[in-house]
């Protein structure tokens, strides 16, 4: 193991029906099945769409920081 690391950052949109932080969990979640050694995210945007007058959907723009294999 280096004593150094080098980190990736992929930007990602989240989207719930329940809530903005469903959308971020989905989100983190649904990556986390290919991207490995995730280690932070950042909460760039939040939006929703509107039906009827009603929240129909929350959006959650995120970005996600990774480490490098081997790094």
């Amino acid at each position: 193991m280096s004593n150094h690391h080098v980190y990736k950052k992929v930007e990602v949109v989240g989207s719930s029906t329940e809530s903005t932080d469903d959308a971020i969990r989905l989100a983190i979640a649904e990556c986390g099945k290919t991207i490995r050694y995730m280690e932070w995210f950042e909460v760039k945007e939040t939006r929703g769409h509107i039906i009827d007058d009603k929240v129909a959907h929350f959006q959650v723009v995120l970005q996600i920081g990774f480490r490098i294999a081997g790094s």
